[in-house]
């Protein structure tokens, strides 16, 4: 087994690596709470806290040990930390990807004179593991419209791109709901502009027909209450008020808790 961390590949880098275990899902952080004269704790809930995958690696016996160190520079400037958050897939797991970089300090034990093993402590601030061939679709009707998510096993945070005529005022929009969760776009919003909202990150903005960003979105979004798409199927509702509406492009994100 292998793993590729920024498009290299620990085979290319001479490293022979292999997982000891596989988290189910990641470590929990708890919110409890303790009350005076209450017996136990009140408890907020739970989340996902950071995840670390440790990874197992050697490097074969090398002709000196020269050779072995020479590895090592080329590992350590590979992984080097201060290059931020780089993208991760393990061979065994080709079908997606994590956000990690180096947590801990590399210290190989010397084998043999020119072989050594080391441990690779990969640290996740986010927790989930996303689709490399991720799931899309395009809606071009107004109503109800089913999609249907196949991949991951939990709630995603999509990225919605939308296309329309949207007049200034109040009396008109385009209502997207999702599921139960309604979504409304006041714009104003031209033809050729699109208007992309991205849950993962919060934010929204407009941009034209080659990608380039002409404004802020988030005054075009009546409140900030941003799409989430559940496992199976989803109900997308659309609803044009006074306004055209041309297309609507929806990004999955399917991700693995």
């Amino acid at each position: 087994m292998g793993f590729i961390f920024n498009g290299i590949s620990s085979q290319s880098m001479n490293v022979k690596a292999r997982l000891t275990s596989w988290q189910a899902s990641p470590p929990l952080r708890n919110s409890f709470v303790s009350i005076p004269g209450k017996p136990g704790v009140a408890d907020f809930g739970s989340d996902s806290a950071e995840r670390v995958i440790t990874v197992s690696c050697n490097i074969a016996p090398m002709h000196n040990l020269a050779s072995l160190v020479g590895v090592l520079d080329g590992l350590a400037e590979w992984l080097d930390p201060k290059k931020g958050l780089k993208q991760l897939v393990f061979d065994d797991v080709p079908d997606r990807y994590f956000t990690a970089r180096l947590q801990d300090a590399v210290n190989c034990e010397r084998l043999i004179r020119s072989a050594g093993a080391f441990d690779l402590n990969f640290v996740c601030p986010d927790p989930h593991a996303y689709a490399l061939t991720d799931e899309s679709f395009t809606l071009t009707q107004e109503g109800a419209n089913t999609v249907t998510r196949s991949k991951g096993n939990t709630d995603s945070l999509p990225v919605y791109l939308l296309k329309g005529i949207i007049p200034s005022g109040a009396s008109t929009y385009v209502s997207l709901k999702t599921n139960d969760e309604e979504l409304r776009v006041v714009g104003p919003l031209a033809a050729g502009e699109t208007l992309v909202i991205d849950s993962g990150l919060v934010t929204a903005k407009v941009v034209d027909r080659t990608g380039e960003t002409l404004r802020n979105g988030l005054p075009l979004l009546q409140e900030l209450n941003f799409p989430i798409l559940r496992k199976g199927t989803n109900i997308i509702t659309i609803t044009a008020i006074g306004a055209t509406f041309t297309e609507l492009q929806i990004q999955a994100k399917s991700r693995w808790r």
